[in-house]
């Protein structure tokens, strides 16, 4: 039996929300440096955040629950300004992503966006926080 990382989150909230969303599905998971990370938040980046992980029979059934959940998050998003639920998040359009892309692109083998944004798929409304759903009484 192997273990797999499926994720990685820079929070503990994040991380506890999704491991207990996949246990009530029954999948077998558990969270590495999670204490680490919780204990100095400044070693989050240097090692590589609160992974989740799981057995490796349970790889593909986990992954497309967390798929599920990802769609189901974006689209109880309302854009503002047109109301639809198509969210994306997508690499933030600008001088500063392209140069940054190009630069990495050249002294790495990848290249790396630094931001990104929510992006509305219906008007093109952008903002770095997923929008609440509007609830009308």
């Amino acid at each position: 039996m192997e273990l797999i990382v499926i994720r990685a989150f820079g929070d503990y909230f994040s991380a506890n929300l999704t491991l207990t969303k996949l246990q009530a599905f029954g999948v077998e998971c558990y969270l590495k440096d999670e204490y680490t990370v919780t204990i100095d938040p400044l070693l989050t980046n240097a090692i590589g955040g609160i992974k989740l992980v799981v057995k490796d029979k349970d790889e593909a059934r986990a992954r497309k629950l967390l798929e599920q959940f990802d769609e189901e998050y974006m689209k109880g998003a309302t854009c503002p300004i047109c109301g639809a639920h198509d969210f994306k998040y997508i690499a933030k359009r600008g001088v500063t992503n392209f140069v940054t892309a190009i630069l990495t692109w050249l002294f790495s083998s990848y290249s790396i966006a630094p931001e990104h944004v929510y992006q509305c798929g219906n008007c093109g409304y952008e903002s770095k926080n997923l929008p609440e759903t509007i609830i009308e009484e």
